[in-house]
């Protein structure tokens, strides 16, 4: 049991620090509202789950293996995210909020979705991270590897998506306020997006460890 608890006190301190996830759940929330940043979210935890997965079946012994792969989505992911960054630059002033998520369509929502799932998804650090970190809470006499590695890996997809859901609403609470202000809002937006192409170009200098 205690064990369980560091494991989420380290998760916790995971999903605090400031990165790419956080960033775009943020600012979607605060463009284009509730509905947009949480299926951004449930895109982001789609692609946590789907590290966990990876990182259960040894991808990133693949990664050692041949430095190539890992280079291959560092720098898809990279291109991903300042393409993202950019689209932040580009996008006009804030719109109302009124009726925007109840015309949150069916396409805008796989649309948010996609764009969680890919900015995790191709971001090898969170495959590495879940390969690292799993592993420490692991003890195979406490039963099954698997299921020990499935329960972590639900419960690190699950504080993930509270966290998330939490970003959303933090978001669209900032979106209401930056209506008031014009300038706020240019600065929201130069400072949100020149974030992700700052994440953008750190991932593109990343070395495996």
């Amino acid at each position: 049991m205690t064990g369980l608890w560091l494991f989420v006190m380290a998760l916790t301190v995971a999903y605090l620090l400031p990165g790419p996830d956080m960033i775009l759940v943020l600012q979607t929330g605060a463009r284009q509202g509730k509905a947009a940043a949480l299926a951004t979210a449930v895109g982001l935890g789609i692609a946590r789950a789907c590290h966990v997965a990876l990182a259960a079946m040894g991808l990133s012994v693949l990664f050692k293996t041949a430095p190539w792969t890992f280079d291959v989505v560092r720098l898809a992911g990279a291109a991903y995210l300042a393409w993202i960054g950019f689209q932040c630059l580009r996008t006009t002033l804030l719109p109302s909020f009124e009726g925007s998520d109840a015309e949150f369509g069916r396409r805008q929502w796989h649309q948010a979705i996609q764009r969680g799932l890919l900015t995790n998804l191709l971001n090898p650090k969170a495959l590495l991270f879940c390969s690292v970190l799993l592993p420490q809470f692991i003890d195979p006499q406490d039963g099954p590897v698997l299921a020990q590695f499935a329960t972590l890996g639900v419960i690190l997809v699950c504080v993930g998506l509270l966290f998330d859901v939490l970003y959303a609403l933090a978001g669209v609470a900032l979106g209401r306020w930056l209506q008031r202000s014009p300038t706020a809002q240019r600065v929201q937006q130069w400072l949100f997006g020149g974030l992700l192409i700052g994440f953008a170009v750190r991932l593109t200098f990343v070395q495996q460890s």
